[in-house]
């Protein structure tokens, strides 16, 4: 789902929004929904947009607020007298997702009118005679081409005098490669001046919210909080690192109980990732853990003190890209106070902007009523998911994605600039995605909409199934088809 359902359905969003490019775009800008948020930012409604949307995925929905005295500005680059005149971009994919690369060439291609060469992390090299065949008609023009290979191959194309821009997707190790060198990297002495600008993952939080929840919610949110560390083996640079959970919450213990047996019973799946058996020992040996009973060799949880400076803080401070979860509890004697003391916590104690989610009850979200919003506003991060995983942010694609803005070359965190975006919005600054608080059919009873337990959840036995029809409807969309993948789904 995450690899060819999110290309594909970024290539109709992306047709659909070029369409009415000769217009000015017009009829784009009057079909999407606006709104003032509390901050006074614009937030447009992107998802759902179509009667497919509501229907495969009720009860979510998306909004990308603009940046401070953004107005609504659509395909800025259709509109200008001189593009980037064939500038040619160097496109480094990540090895992790099947569509990162692909999806940031789009961007490259059609929202910033360059040329693009994606370089393949060697781990899905296999993905060049798929992605050339997808590209065909691109690369036969000139307007691409594809390559891959180890560093080296990497190390060159970067600092070849025909690549103008580099973008990459990776980790901020990287990043300072390419732009410090890393022999240099100390003395930050930059030797690669080329524009730049990157996705670089980060510490990402999921907020749960103190509020009347049931041992039914306990046990689901406790699902939702493991799938967002453990989807794709948890090596997803949008993965939730750190719980942040309420210290005076009764519930806590339970939802702690529940979220290890959530992670200890999710099914087994490879650590296929470079290196990822020797960051999960790293985390091990720093934290002192052992192994426990029933405990998976390659998945690590660890209770952390929010209030400990320094070195038993490095779940804090550096990205796992690995299964290691982190638990921590902060205090708030009501939900508002609560929310509060989390979002400076994530704001100013975890390293990156990419990505946060909230888990939070909808009788509480009506307590708090434009405080909700207010803790939004504040909130830091490039997507934020509220009763939903962040990484849907990713795999909606009209949703622009990337880290909050205002990072810089030196101080680089989560990156510098947005990719997707396929409605060409111009100055994004946060995407918000809206989901249910319970799963169909016990959440049809609480109007939190018909979307049953979703596919990427680590627990559902027809995920493979759901995502294979999702593409061919995708592919063609047919009400003869939305039966078997009802089915299908609903098998959970």
């Amino acid at each position: 789902m995450s690899g060819p359902w999110a290309l594909l359905r970024a290539v109709k969003q992306l047709s659909g929004a070029l369409a009415s490019a000769q217009e000015d775009f017009k009829s784009l800008r009057q079909s999407l929904p606006v709104r003032s948020t509390i901050s006074g930012q614009l937030a447009v409604q992107v998802f759902p947009a179509k009667r497919w949307d509501r229907l495969l995925m009720n009860g979510i929905r998306a909004e990308v607020w603009l940046e401070p005295g953004a107005e609504l500005e659509i395909g800025s680059t259709y509109r200008r007298t001189s593009g980037n005149g064939g500038r040619l971009d160097l496109v480094l994919g990540a090895g992790n997702v099947s569509s990162i690369a692909p999806l940031d060439a789009l961007y490259k291609l059609y929202n910033e009118s360059s040329v693009v060469l994606i370089k393949l992390n060697p781990v899905n090299d296999y993905l060049r005679p798929i992605l050339e065949e997808i590209f065909a008609s691109l690369i036969e023009d000139g307007f691409a081409a594809i390559a891959t290979g180890g560093a080296e191959i990497g190390n060159a194309l970067c600092n070849h005098p025909l690549v103008d821009a580099i973008h990459v997707t990776g980790s901020t190790t990287t990043h300072d490669a390419i732009v410090f060198g890393r022999a240099n990297g100390a003395h930050r002495s930059r030797i690669n001046h080329k524009p730049i600008t990157s996705e670089l993952g980060g510490v990402g939080p999921v907020i749960v919210v103190p509020g009347p929840w049931t041992e039914a919610d306990l046990n689901f949110q406790a699902l939702h909080i493991a799938t967002q560390r453990l989807h794709n083996g948890g090596f997803n640079c949008i993965a939730a690192q750190v719980a942040v959970l309420p210290a005076n919450w009764p519930q806590t213990p339970a939802l702690i109980a529940a979220i290890r047996r959530a992670v200890n019973d999710a099914p087994d799946r490879p650590a296929y990732y470079p290196g990822a058996r020797q960051r999960i020992d790293k985390f091990r040996e720093h934290y002192d853990t052992r192994r426990k009973a029933g405990e998976h060799a390659d998945r690590v949880i660890i209770l952390t003190p929010a209030d400990v400076d320094g070195d038993p803080t490095l779940l804090f401070s550096e990205e796992a890209f690995a299964p290691v979860l982190a638990i921590t509890q902060i205090p708030g004697d009501d939900a508002s106070a609560f929310l509060n003391t989390a979002v400076d916590f994530c704001n100013q104690r975890l390293s990156g902007t990419l990505g946060a989610s909230i888990l939070i009850h909808p009788d509480t979200v009506r307590e708090l009523g434009n405080r909700f919003e207010q803790a939004l506003a504040s909130l830091r991060y490039g997507c934020i998911g509220i009763n939903i995983w962040q990484g849907a942010g990713f795999l909606l694609t009209e949703t622009p994605w990337g880290a909050y803005p205002g990072n810089t070359i030196d101080k680089v965190h989560s990156g510098i600039g947005k990719v997707h975006n396929t409605l060409m919005l111009e100055r994004p600054q946060k995407t918000i995605v809206f989901g249910p608080f319970r799963p169909f059919p016990r959440g049809l009873l609480h109007g939190c909409g018909l979307l049953p337990l979703p596919p990427w959840f680590v627990s559902h036995r027809s995920a493979h199934r759901v995502g294979q029809l999702l593409f061919e409807f995708e592919s063609q969309a047919s009400l003869f088809k939305l039966p078997a993948i009802f089915w299908n789904a609903l098998r959970s």
